[in-house]
């Protein structure tokens, strides 16, 4: 219980002071951490997510940094993705899943460094 804590705090933390939290910081943890496979640890993220985000929306929409009309037009998009993604993700042997992951944190870890 003491690691999700610290898992959430650390997620929170850095999903308002860069933007990520759930793939970037919950799911490599969860893994690492708490031995949770990639598939368990992303469905996990996604769900601890929607409570972070609904806190972190109100606090910026409190400082007048919410544009409301963008974040629906991202949003509502991005609940085709997900299911999209998940209905393939549930295709996917978990290894393959963890390479792949791995991957996009690489290239994404390079391109900031560029």
């Amino acid at each position: 219980m003491t690691k999700l804590v610290g898992i959430g705090v650390a997620a929170g933390f850095f999903g308002a002071l860069f933007g990520v939290g759930g793939g970037v910081i919950i799911v490599p943890l969860l893994v690492f951490l708490c031995s949770f496979d990639q598939r368990r640890a992303s469905a996990t993220s996604l769900t601890a997510i929607l409570v972070s985000s609904i806190a972190g929306s109100v606090t910026y929409a409190l400082h007048g940094d919410l544009k409301p009309g963008a974040a629906a037009t991202i949003g509502l998009p991005a609940v085709v993705g997900v299911v999209l993604g998940t209905s393939l993700q549930q295709r996917l042997p978990v290894e393959k899943l963890s390479y792949g992951f791995a991957l996009l944190l690489m290239v994404v870890a390079v391109r900031l460094l560029a």
